[in-house]
């Protein structure tokens, strides 16, 4: 008998109470079944358990009634796995604060942790070793799925019995997980996307126009296949739902808080400001300086990153960096 088919996974828990961690819970308690939401702010504790809504992360949306919330991550010991939905830089820290036993995790954080320069599962792989890793990513407003609209999402995990199984528990209607061995190349589509729809919403600001938005993100994906196939991704993977489906979709809508920081940043506002006193995480201001700096260290061309990093740094304007790029030396299409 597999892993997978040995697994018992009946009982799940999510760690992480913003949006897409509450809209995880709401797929999941979709079939009647009983979900631990774990929330680091006692006000979204109180208010899941008290009224079955989310208005800090999630408002206007009712919750199901199986939701339970609570800010002790001692109480999800008795959880057969965990959709693990904290901002990659403090996954590390969440992780090792967690009662640890060798159950699956599912990492949902989309980044590359500063210092170490770790992908999510490198860093799981660390503090919580001999437990299963899936990743699952793609082009996913939480919003929209919480409130059931049909979403197709990567589910990528080395052991493909352990995907299965994950894949068949987190199914629903309107939820449909594709299947992926490639751990790495769902990590980093999402952990580039983030940074390339900061550049988008720079466009958008600035008044650029479609034609430039468009350019950017042909050319943004290009640098994150480079990037990806230097550290062991798959082509096929970066190029569906992990990577290109979820770069358009956060390059397009002020939906994506990444894309919503970089429309701050194209109007000329502060990244100080931006950035201050924001109640939702944009992944990419913290990931971008750390993917710059891996991306020069093993010799791979990005200067749409860089350019994002100069203008959250304030070392840049949106003036400088567009005429930068555009009078860079010409090259074939595809390098």
């Amino acid at each position: 008998m597999s892993a997978g088919e040995m697994m018992k996974l009946d009982r799940l828990g999510v760690i992480g109470g913003g949006a897409w961690g509450t809209a995880m819970a709401q797929v999941i308690a979709g079939d009647g079944s009983d979900v631990l939401l774990w929330a680091r702010e006692p006000e979204v504790v109180e208010a899941v358990n008290a009224s079955h809504d989310n208005p800090y992360f999630l408002p206007g949306l009712p919750l199901n009634e199986h939701i339970s919330a609570t800010g002790d991550l001692a109480t999800l010991d008795h959880c057969d796995a965990l959709v693990v939905v904290v901002p990659a830089q403090f996954l590390r820290s969440v992780l090792t604060e967690l009662p640890h036993r060798s159950r699956p995790l599912i990492l949902c954080a989309k980044g590359i942790e500063a210092g170490s320069r770790l992908l999510m599962s490198e860093v799981a792989e660390v503090v919580a070793p001999g437990a299963p890793i899936a990743v699952l990513s793609g082009p996913t407003f939480a919003h929209e799925v919480a409130a059931g609209h049909p979403t197709a999402i990567t589910l990528a995990c080395a052991d493909e019995a352990v995907g299965l199984a994950l894949a068949e528990r987190l199914r629903r209607p309107g939820f449909r997980p594709y299947l992926s061995s490639d751990v790495v190349g769902a990590e980093i589509g999402g952990a580039v996307k983030n940074v390339l729809a900061i550049a988008c919403g720079v466009v958008e600001g600035a008044g650029l126009g479609q034609n430039a938005r468009a350019a950017l993100i042909s050319r943004g994906f290009a640098e994150m296949t480079r990037f990806g196939l230097a550290r062991g991704a798959r082509a096929e993977t970066l190029a569906g739902l992990s990577g290109l489906g979820d770069l358009v979709l956060t390059c397009s809508s002020t939906s994506s808080r990444n894309f919503s920081l970089g429309k701050g940043l194209g109007q000329g506002i502060p990244p100080a400001e931006l950035l201050r006193d924001r109640r939702s995480v944009a992944e990419g201001a913290a990931t971008a300086p750390v993917l710059a700096e891996a991306a020069r260290a093993s010799g791979i061309d990005m200067p749409i990153v860089d350019a994002v990093c100069a203008l959250l740094d304030g070392s840049a304007k949106v003036d400088d960096v567009v005429k930068a790029l555009l009078s860079r030396p010409l090259k074939q299409e595809g390098r």
